[in-house]
């Protein structure tokens, strides 16, 4: 007998199959829920055979109707690249997209969580972030239809909450790699990686002394499975990332490495409103996620993801 069904949105994207695919280990019936803008079948054809796996083309901006024990909200674009290419669609992504999840979470009793992000926080002026920090961000800069979309969808998370008594859980996710990143996502280390693997030019932006965490996405998974097991008293936010900083031009310096490459490094002027720091503080996440922290080391993530990168180019 399957234990939960459960929803996954954005469940074809980067992080949601790699989720969808631990759901069904751990012995879930899935039902994924995709409308296929960044996210892609070829990340979870080797899970349509499987009965208790459901894959659904449907858009989260329009409501949807199932019966789940469980939501884990991840659709939307997260890579510049993608969220600023439509903008305004970007924010009713993560706007109504949750209106609709919450409302069905709330109809069928299920809890849901949201999968929001350390953007929340802007370029910070608190290093490192921890949760009670409110960010410091550009409402109306390049990067606020993603940064402030998820920042309303917390605000919509805990009225829901309060007003509804809706079950909810909200992670902030920092900076996370690993295979089935997408080829052209604008992401450090799908760029560094492909740039390095074609012996081409290694693009830094600034005097890449700006600094970044990289956790694994098993890692990741881990934690939101963990943070949706809680007690219904655990809403969040709770930061989920690596502690440990790298500055770009180390991840460079990695990849290059790693991959034997021929590469040089090139420096461009740094994008507007791009933060200079970015490191989460994840004492809350080892307090009540039973000391949860990242065990993959920025070395052999790497080296899994450049496997699969070469696999695929």
């Amino acid at each position: 007998m399957r234990q939960k069904r459960i929803l996954v949105t954005g469940g074809a994207g980067f992080l949601g199959s790699h989720l969808c695919e631990r759901l069904l280990n751990d012995g879930h019936d899935v039902i994924c829920l995709d409308n296929f803008f960044t996210g892609s079948k070829g990340n979870v054809v080797h899970l349509l055979n499987n009965p208790f796996f459901e894959l659904v083309r449907h858009d989260v901006i329009a409501p949807y109707y199932a019966e789940v024990d469980e939501i884990y909200n991840l659709a939307c674009p997260a890579s510049p690249i993608h969220y600023q290419y439509n903008p305004i669609k970007t924010v009713k992504t993560s706007v109504m997209g949750a209106i609709n999840m919450l409302g069905l979470a709330k109809r069928v009793k299920a809890k849901i969580l949201q999968a929001s992000t350390s953007e929340v926080y802007g370029d910070p002026l608190v290093h490192p972030q921890l949760e009670e920090y409110w960010g410091n961000v550009n409402p109306i800069g390049k990067r606020s239809c993603y940064d402030e979309g998820k920042r309303c969808a917390e605000t919509l998370f805990m009225n829901y909450h309060y007003q509804n008594d809706v079950r909810v859980k909200i992670v902030r996710i920092f900076n996370t790699y690993g295979p089935r990143m997408k080829e052209a996502d604008g992401r450090v280390v799908s760029n560094f990686i492909i740039q390095a693997l074609r012996n081409e030019d290694i693009t830094v932006y600034g005097n890449g002394l700006q600094t970044r965490s990289f956790q694994y996405v098993d890692d990741l998974v881990e934690g939101l499975i963990r943070m949706m097991a809680t007690n219904d008293d655990v809403t969040g936010p709770i930061n989920l990332g690596n502690p440990t900083e790298f500055s770009i031009l180390e991840l460079a310096q990695k990849v290059i490495e790693l991959t034997n490459s021929k590469s040089k490094i090139v420096f461009e002027p740094l994008p507007s409103d791009d933060p200079i720091q970015r490191q989460p503080s994840i004492e809350k996440a080892k307090a009540m996620l039973g000391g949860w922290e990242p065990s993959i080391q920025l070395d052999d993530g790497l080296r899994k993801t450049i496997e699969y990168f070469k696999n695929t180019l």
